[in-house]
């Protein structure tokens, strides 16, 4: 049972649970998909158990079960000495396939992941940059979903899982609960007290399942018996055999290895020689494998030692160049050890060349039977051997591990190419490792600045204070081009800024600034700076360098990138600094030029997503959504599918729900959390996220769940050192005041106040802090609560978006009473419905018909509660929908008919009248062109507003004017 090759169909003994299991989950699998109403269902099946007990005999007969009932099957196994060959599994499973297409072919199977994933199964792309190690294994998913719908029904076989590379497994234990929805079998074998560390949730995969892995049994007397007498003869006596189990213990691997001894001594099967079974027995267990070898003579240990140093790519022709033999002694030398069952016979005749060992355990004992400083030796051999061969560097870099440094510059260079295809591949663990025996070679002293920073970078994603030792030893080094060390310093700032040490961030390239002689390095480094001061939450005097950002960007013309970035952040600057609306657009509308990338290296996504938020906060949203789905396409075609696409889903859902798609934005922020959750804990997307939907399961009335949201992630605990938007303490203030704790949401509005006014940050439709400190004044200190609702108005009005007037007139009327409240309520409507925020103004006019109704006018509250309720339904704000209802039922007034269908397009008259809006014409003449009254052009203008995402300012250059064309509006 334990003969791996030479008895390919031995027997399987006492593995009927298995085969049964195997059988029930093939007839799932292979049913026809026309013969029932099911369609084909798959599975996950997993062996476990020390070495020997037959998991490599079960799953060849996995194999053969699946292939006569017509399966594709895919097979792969972990290797001893390749479990840092990063997808070294993946490539198993995936070559085959691959191995006869052209490049055409190919893109043809990979579909648009091709750039992405090539480099990870072994092909070449094009320069397409480093994937994220999410990236890469979101399109491994595609294409084996792919293609177990296509080649359905798929056996999909793995053998030593607890040898497969960190890579393949990363990515196999998030893919693997998708087999059951496809029709696709996925069989494991692995030994479960091997299992590293970082395997432990390979390890659950199983449980999550809902089923528990078959552990393998030893075999019992009965079955050792039967293997006894079918190697030696019917006629061994029990004792014989009784004897056999119980020095093997039931190992199936020791109790074949023991009985074809005890056939080389030519003993006889009887209770007489059990003594010499016996002594058998401990070579077998001990050094027979070694001492076997060492019979066959010095070529064939010198071939067989080759062989298990070359692991996994070992052939008769490397393992003959690695172990200096000519051809004659290499065809010796293989036919002797696979005689003595150290090397397997070939699985398929015609390749004869592949070696492999007869069992991983017998591939184990000769590698470690490799005296150390020779074994050293033969890597280095191995690794020289390989290059010429023309394998690639990755292989090459394997053989450099395992040597001892010696500063020789080849093998640093080949270490530097290898770590550049890992990343190329998304595998920067991979490439770390490799950098960090080129540092430990050394390498010269001119290129030792360029491995630190290679090093730093490798590890940004996994381990950003493991880079910034790095970078900052890499500045520290005396031969650094200016180039360089300007590509260390951005490096190392954005290091820190990910380490949430913003102040060191800024501090660096402050310094880097001083420092520079050249003008452009200079001007690069004075807009990270001023991007990571901007970032600080604990910024000692922001007033200051928002008026050295003013100056600067007023001379400049965004001639370039560096120049445009500038730009950008005092756009941002100037609308959280509550400037007029018009600054921010035109500084805004300066820095795009012909556009900002989101995955530029050199640069960064961060100023492209602030002026793209510009957009959003300056009421012209549609243009900021524009930016956010090129960016978040340009992301996704990188396969940047971590931290960066978490972002984008997230602020594209923040935008969403400013609009008053409140399910689009649930969904969208959702997704970006789900991103963020696999990134890391606590990291700033995670914050991002968790604070905008605590916002939309507010507006849609679900507060119990957005407290429940906040309890899991430790919301409100912790106030993060970055500046998040929207504000972590003022959308907990919000969780609070829905809660009815108003006392607890009082003081900590107090302290967004104390910690944002000092630095000029005033702007409420950035972070209304006030609005929501009034309301929770509104009963113990209603003065007060007037005073911060005034203010705030006052501050809305500064900046001058329609929507931060109206959402700070309807807070001021909520603190208002009587006539005051009814005049400020139909400001506030007045104001939202010439902005694109639907939510905001569905809330004014449900608040204003309310009022209305209080102060004895129904047939004037009938109409905006009317609206009101449309437009909460159309944003699927569930609570003031209800409301608005019990509104309209205690007035004693029935909800009209709401309109359905397609809330989003714009109607042939909404058409229109936006096209004539667009060019400039007034309400008065709008209303006399269309023979209506100017209120139902304001009302017709609002659903554009909304439908479009822009205010009336930004409504020209959404709708685009083309003299004597119909306009359509860019949707």
């Amino acid at each position: 049972m334990g003969d791996r090759q030479r008895r390919p169909h031995r027997l399987l003994l006492e593995r009927e649970p298995e085969l049964a299991a195997l059988d029930a989950l093939l007839t799932d699998l292979c049913v026809p998909p026309t013969a029932s109403g099911t369609p084909r269902s798959g599975g996950i099946l997993a062996f476990a158990g020390p070495a020997g007990l037959g998991k490599t005999t079960l799953l060849a007969e996995v194999r053969r079960r699946a292939a006569d009932r017509g399966c594709t099957v895919l097979v792969a196994r972990g290797g001893e000495h390749e479990q840092e060959v990063a997808f070294h599994v993946v490539r198993q499973l995936v070559q085959p396939v691959l191995a006869s297409g052209t490049e055409q072919e190919h893109r043809r199977i990979m579909g648009s992941w091709y750039d992405i994933v090539a480099p990870a199964v072994g092909l070449v792309a094009g320069d397409v940059g480093s994937p994220d190690p999410q990236g890469v294994r979101d399109g491994l998913d595609w294409i084996a979903t792919r293609f177990a719908v296509q080649h359905a029904p798929l056996v999909v076989i793995l053998d030593d899982a607890h040898w497969a590379d960190a890579e393949s497994l990363a990515w196999l234990t998030g893919f693997a609960p998708r087999a059951t929805e496809l029709p696709m079998l996925l069989v494991v074998a692995y030994r479960p007290d091997e299992l590293p560390a970082s395997a432990m949730t390979f390890g659950k995969l199983v449980d999550r399942q809902g089923s528990r892995p078959f552990d393998l049994a030893t075999l019992t007397p009965n079955a050792v018996s039967r293997i006894v007498r079918e190697a030696l003869g019917e006629e061994a006596d029990e004792a014989f055999c009784r004897e056999t189990w119980a020095v093997t213990g039931g190992n199936p691997f020791e109790t074949v290895e023991l009985t074809a001894k005890v056939a080389e001594r030519g003993l006889k099967p009887q209770d007489v020689h059990i003594p010499e079974l016996r002594e058998l027995a401990s070579a077998v267990k001990g050094s027979d494998v070694v001492e076997r070898l060492e019979r066959l003579g010095t070529s064939a240990v010198r071939f067989a030692w080759s062989a298990a140093v070359l692991g996994a790519e070992a052939s008769r022709t490397l393992a003959a160049n690695v172990g200096g033999l000519g051809d004659a002694e290499s065809a010796d030398a293989v036919a002797r050890l696979r005689e003595a069952r150290i090397l397997a016979d070939p699985a398929d005749p015609a390749d004869d060349d592949h070696l492999e060992f007869f069992h991983p355990l017998v591939a184990t004992a000769v590698y470690r039977a490799i005296p150390a400083a020779f074994r050293v030796a033969m890597h280095g051999q191995a690794a020289v051997t390989v290059s010429s061969a023309g394998l690639g560097t990755t292989r090459v870099a394997r053989h450099l591990l395992e040597m001892h440094p010696e500063s020789d510059p080849w093998a640093v260079q080949q270490l530097r190419e290898a770590a550049r295809e890992y990343l190329r591949a998304g595998a920067p663990e991979a490439a770390r490792r490799c950098l960090a025996r080129a540092l430990r070679e050394p390498p010269a002293p001119e290129d030792r600045a360029g491995v630190l920073f290679e090093l730093g970078c490798s590890a940004l994603l996994t381990e950003p204070a493991t880079t910034v030792n790095h970078l900052r030893a890499a500045l520290d080094e005396p031969v650094l081009d200016s180039a360089l060390r300007e590509a260390i310093t951005y490096r190392l700032a954005q290091a820190l800024g990910h380490s949430d040490r913003m102040a060191e961030a800024a501090e660096t390239v402050t310094e880097a600034a001083r420092q520079a002689t050249n003008a452009r390095t200079r001007l690069r480094m004075q807009a990270e700076q001023f991007m990571w001061n901007a970032f600080r939450a604990d910024e000692e005097n922001s007033p200051a360098r928002s008026r050295k950002l003013a100056r600067l960007a007023e001379h400049l013309s965004g001639r370039g990138i560096a120049e445009r970035y500038i730009l950008g952040l005092r756009a941002w600057d100037a609308m959280v600094r509550g400037e007029p609306a018009s600054t921010a657009l035109h500084y805004a509308e300066e820095a795009l030029g012909e556009g900002l990338s989101w995955t530029n290296d050199e640069w960064g996504f961060e100023v492209p997503v602030l002026v793209a938020l510009t957009f959003m906060y300056c009421d012209q949203p549609g243009r900021a959504e524009e930016l956010f789905n090129k960016g978040i396409a340009e992301c996704e075609n990188k396969g940047w599918r971590g931290a960066h696409l978490s972002f984008g889903f997230t602020l594209l859902g923040y935008i969403r729900y400013r609009r008053g798609r409140l399910d689009e934005a649930e969904m969208l922020v959702r997704g970006g959390l789900r991103i963020a959750d696999r990134v890391g804990h606590r990291v700033p997307a995670q914050w991002f996220a968790i604070g905008i939907l605590i916002e939309i399961l507010l507006a849609r009335g679900r507060t119990r769940e957005a407290q429940e949201l906040a309890a899991t992630y430790g919301y409100g605990d912790v106030v993060p050192n970055a500046v998040v938007y929207p504000d972590s303490q003022t959308v907990y203030s919000e969780l609070l005041l829905a809660l009815g704790m108003r006392r607890e949401a009082e003081q900590q509005l107090k302290q967004v106040g104390a910690r944002l006014e000092p630095r000029g940050m005033r702007n409420p439709a950035w972070c209304p802090w006030q609005l929501h400190l009034a309301r929770a004044l509104e009963l113990s200190d209603p003065g007060r609560a007037v005073e911060f609702a005034s203010e705030s108005v006052r501050r809305a009005r500064r900046f001058g978006t329609q929507s931060a007037i109206g959402q700070s007139l309807r807070a001021a009327a909520a603190v208002s009473r009587g006539e005051d409240r009814i005049r400020l309520l139909a400001e506030a409507v007045e104001h939202l419905e010439r902005s694109p925020s639907g939510y905001d103004l569905a809330i004014a006019l449900v608040d204003h018909g309310a009022a209305l109704r209080r102060a004895g006018l129904p047939q004037d509250a009938a109409e905006q509660l009317h609206r009101g309720l449309e437009g909460a339904v159309h944003c699927g704000a569930d609570a003031l929908a209800a409301r608005a209802r019990d509104e309209l039922d205690v007035a004693g007034l029935p909800p009209l008919q709401l309109r359905t269908g397609d809330t989003e397009s714009l109607t042939a008259q909404e058409r229109t009248v936006a096209e004539w809006a667009a060019r400039g014409w007034s309400n008065t003449r709008i209303a006399e062109a269309l023979g209506t009254q100017e209120r139902a052009v304001a009302q017709l203008l609002s659903g554009v507003y909304r439908k479009v995402g822009s205010d009336p300012a930004g409504l020209p250059g959404m709708i685009g004017q083309q003299s004597g064309t119909p306009l359509t509006p860019r949707l």
